[in-house]
């Protein structure tokens, strides 16, 4: 055993991949003055300007977020003059809910205001190790809210931070939700939408919700929708739809199948608390709907791209929380690009798991498969238990990375008493935990 650790160590210390630091710097994103956060695996692309918005994420050469193309370059501050009219570039930021237009408790949105488009001020707050910056708004007379939001990267991963606060700035006791709103571009590469996106949440076991979902806008019976081994299953169709998920999991996906990249957030859910409507998260399909016309006749509404754009909204909902002036309250989300598509099974704290791992003794020894996406670069270890729970083994598997899909295929040799394998990510001597475990199938 001693001999088998010492090369284990020996082996993760010659793993440890030297990473370039990050980068903070200004630049021109689409027309918009920019800032830039950058590493060896992401590109993050923020405008200040656009509500404090980041407008692309980009990873492994692979662009996630939807930016409008009718408004690249462009900006038009909140005023009373454009009558509540919606200015969507894209991207991701944070809105308030609950919505509505029937008292002072919902926010009339999403319109010109200055939570959505005021210009937010941003401060570089740390360089080289991790990349910080702090994107603070104006303050919005009529929800007495103000947003600030951190968002990090570091050197040694493709991971994104967030760090979002609202802020009670009026003299009165405010209560709301902070919202987090991502849109995800949903056309194809060689025009049209992409048919092959897909979008994911488990759902809770106890729900309020009928199926444990609940369309709050659009097809009741839209075949985009779906439960399936506890997921809650979205493929994304060109139809105008909304649904909220009493989620607890703490996890949404969201898939590209035809390229294979993924993005995972994490957000932590509160148990008993009070979630808007119930929800933890929502997602909205835009595209084509049905409604009336003048003469009350069915009649298709917003069925071009010009008049709907190709994109799928993720949205991650905090408690309702009451404020007093001054008070405030920060939310913090995770996100996790990688690779993974349409078979997504789970996630855990290391990454995605598409083919569960399996594992089957053999003549030799032990034969263990599995698909897989992870969240950081190392390398794998499988980590061989006995009956007891005893670790009687560990040994090196293959180097990963995230921009790249894990496909485990391996023979070992190992200690007869073995009868449980974990397969754990390692990265210059860190263990990120389990990236999937299993009970060993004997042959007779």
């Amino acid at each position: 055993m001693r001999f088998i650790a010492l090369i284990l160590n020996c082996c993760c210390c010659a793993f440890a991949a030297t990473h370039h630091q990050c980068q903070v710097r200004p630049t021109n994103f689409e027309g918009w003055k920019a800032e830039e956060l950058s590493n060896d695996w992401v590109r993050l692309a923020i405008v200040p300007q656009l509500g404090g918005r980041l407008m692309q994420v980009t990873f492994a050469g692979h662009s996630y977020l939807f930016v409008n193309p009718q408004y690249k370059g462009k900006y038009f501050p909140p005023s009373n003059k454009n009558n509540g009219k919606w200015f969507n570039y894209g991207g991701d930021k944070i809105w308030p809910l609950p919505e509505g237009r029937q008292d002072e408790q919902h926010w009339a949105g999403p319109a010109s205001d200055v939570l959505d488009d005021g210009e937010y001020q941003l401060k570089i707050l740390s360089q080289d190790n991790i990349c910080a910056v702090r994107l603070d708004g104006p303050a919005d007379p009529v929800t007495g809210l103000q947003y600030s939001r951190e968002i990090s990267i570091s050197g040694d991963s493709p991971q994104i931070s967030f760090h979002a606060v609202m802020k009670n700035a009026s003299s009165r006791p405010i209560r709301w939700s902070v919202q987090s709103v991502t849109q995800y571009d949903t056309a194809a590469s060689g025009g049209g939408f992409n048919r092959d996106f897909w979008a994911f949440t488990p759902v809770n076991p106890q729900s309020a919700y009928f199926n444990g979902y609940q369309v709050r806008a659009g097809l009741a019976d839209d075949p985009s929708f779906a439960v399936d081994g506890g997921l809650f299953t979205l493929h994304w169709q060109y139809l105008e739809n909304e649904v909220w998920l009493d989620s607890t999991a703490g996890w949404l996906a969201v898939t590209d199948n035809s390229t294979h990249y993924a993005m995972i957030e994490r957000f932590q859910y509160f148990s008993g608390a009070d979630y808007p409507g119930k929800a933890s998260v929502i997602f909205y399909k835009n595209g084509a709907a049905l409604e009336l016309d003048n003469h009350d006749l069915p009649a298709i509404r917003s069925s071009t791209r010009e008049e709907s754009p190709y994109y799928m909204e993720a949205e991650i909902n905090s408690p309702m929380i009451r404020l007093t002036p001054g008070e405030s309250y920060a939310m913090d989300t995770q996100w996790f690009p990688t690779r993974a598509g349409k078979d997504l099974k789970g996630v855990t704290d290391t990454g995605i798991i598409e083919h569960p791992l399996a594992a089957h003794s053999t003549m030799k020894g032990l034969r263990i498969s599995g698909w897989f996406g992870v969240f950081y670069p190392g390398k794998l270890v499988a980590h061989l238990y006995d009956v007891h729970g005893v670790q009687l083994q560990t040994i090196p598997l293959q180097s990963v990375d995230p921009a790249r899909a894990v496909e485990l295929h391996e023979e070992l040799e190992v200690p007869q008493a073995a009868e449980r394998v974990s397969i754990h990510l390692i990265d210059e001597g860190k263990d990120h935990g389990s990236l999937g475990e299993s009970k060993i199938a004997h042959i007779n």
